[in-house]
């Protein structure tokens, strides 16, 4: 082979091996970024707004023990919505049931609750006052709302809880699906009482979806609501049963 022939096949080699590194670099730049998490004191800076200044959900490559209370400070409820929490209990030889209806507009929010002695429980609250009545009755209770949210009246736990434990109870924590969900999924070790429990929380809504309670590894408490309703809340839905409006606008 002549020199020409070897220079020309030297500059092919070279310029494909350009083209092969060129096309692994572009493949690397379409693959998910790894998002490094935030320290708790500017975990809201990296939250991405939609059009409407709601916080967006977060893309979370990975989450540890260590780093998840301050992935799931960065996360925020919406602020309109409506859904159904499916509430279950178990005991030795049974279990039972019930259902809570929730909705939520800006700082209002309603429950309505069937309670064990088949009475409905209705309750709204703006989070200063708090009106309940039950069935269709038209006498309402009023008082200061005090310790009485929603989440209160549905008898679930809230992500806030998460936040506030000792970081070091928290035995697993990882991201992960739950029936096509994407979670952040948190698990505390077992007391010394034997109690643990389990936590579920959409980076979409921001919403705890999921949570159990168990004690010595039974499961003795569960709340799902997975879904949210198509249709948000309006006004209408925080009327008291007298007509009385309670939102204006």
């Amino acid at each position: 082979m002549d020199k020409r022939n070897l220079k020309w096949i030297t500059w092919a080699f070279a310029v494909a091996t350009v083209l092969i590194v060129a096309l692994m670099l572009t493949h690397t730049l379409q693959r998910s970024v790894h998002i490094t998490l935030p320290a708790p004191s500017s975990a809201s800076s990296d939250v991405q707004t939609d059009p409407e200044g709601n916080r967006s959900a977060l893309s979370i490559v990975e989450i540890t023990p260590k780093s998840v209370q301050a992935a799931i400070e960065t996360l925020s409820r919406p602020a309109s919505y409506r859904r159904t929490v499916t509430l279950e209990q178990f005991w030795e030889g049974g279990s039972g049931s019930w259902t809570v209806s929730a909705y939520v507009k800006g700082k209002w929010q309603r429950t309505d609750r069937l309670m064990p002695d088949h009475r409905m429980r209705h309750t709204i609250t703006d989070g200063e006052t708090v009106y309940i009545w039950y069935n269709s009755e038209k006498t309402v209770f009023t008082a200061p709302a005090g310790d009485i949210t929603a989440d209160h009246d549905q008898t679930i736990p809230t992500y806030e809880e998460i936040l506030n434990l000792d970081a070091s109870r928290i035995a697993a924590a990882d991201y992960r699906d739950l029936e096509g969900l994407r979670c952040i999924y948190v698990e505390t070790a077992e007391s010394e009482n034997g109690y643990a429990l389990r936590y579920w929380v959409s980076v979409d809504s921001g919403l705890l979806v999921s949570s159990e309670k168990l004690y010595h590894g039974e499961v003795i408490y569960r709340m799902s609501a997975l879904t949210l309703e198509p249709t948000a809340p309006v006004n209408s839905d925080f009327a008291l049963p007298d007509g009385t409006q309670l939102i204006s606008q």
